[in-house]
């Protein structure tokens, strides 16, 4: 069972991560941003205020973050704060992502401005076993969204979705249930379901 401070851990060891954001236009913008520090349940990053990203933050602070490493996936949502107090978060995240200085060399550092993600939600998504395996997290005051398919008491227990299940993730019942950790929001049984019992969340 995997927990929030694992992916934590997985997040610092592959550091690279796509950023996603909406520009003035309402277009959809992605870039890689490392993720630069994590404390008590805050993803914390810099960018340049040059950069188009910065403004796009500021516009809308809504983004998403998806780090993927061995086909082990976690996407983070929330709304990205830019911090007070510059200097000491810029040279806290120097300190631990040494390679930062080859690219902001000197007082070049103060270019960027902090950001942290706070109050959002954290999703750990694992292709590598089968049954696949997911798992949501709260990060600080965030709220978990509903997501994937339900079987209402519509169910007659014919079995149709059971069978079309590409992870056997349904067990028999009345009425029969999704196992929600090992769904893969695919929509086979939503689809299949003869007595459309099955709710999209």
């Amino acid at each position: 069972m995997i927990t929030k401070e694992e992916c934590f851990k997985q997040l610092r060891e592959v550091i690279d991560a796509t950023l996603s954001t909406v520009d003035e236009n309402g277009n959809p913008q992605s870039r890689i941003i490392d993720i630069m520090h994590i404390e008590d349940d805050k993803i914390f990053f810099l960018t340049a205020r040059g950069k188009h990203v910065y403004n796009e933050i500021l516009n809308h602070p809504q983004v998403s973050y998806l780090c993927l490493n061995n086909n082990r996936s976690i996407r983070i949502s929330g709304e990205a704060h830019k911090l007070e107090d510059q200097k000491h978060w810029i040279d806290l995240m120097f300190d631990e992502n040494k390679f930062l200085n080859n690219v902001y060399p000197g007082a070049a550092r103060y270019i960027l401005e902090p950001f942290c993600i706070e109050n959002g939600e954290m999703e750990y998504f694992d292709l590598t076993q089968k049954p696949i395996f997911r798992k949501s997290f709260k990060l600080g005051n965030g709220k978990i969204t509903p997501k994937g398919f339900e079987i209402t008491d519509a169910c007659v227990g014919c079995a149709t979705c059971f069978g079309a299940c590409p992870q056997h993730a349904i067990n028999e019942g009345t009425p029969y249930e999704i196992m929600k950790e090992h769904c893969l929001h695919c929509g086979r049984c939503f689809e299949n379901c003869p007595m459309t019992a099955i709710i999209k969340l």
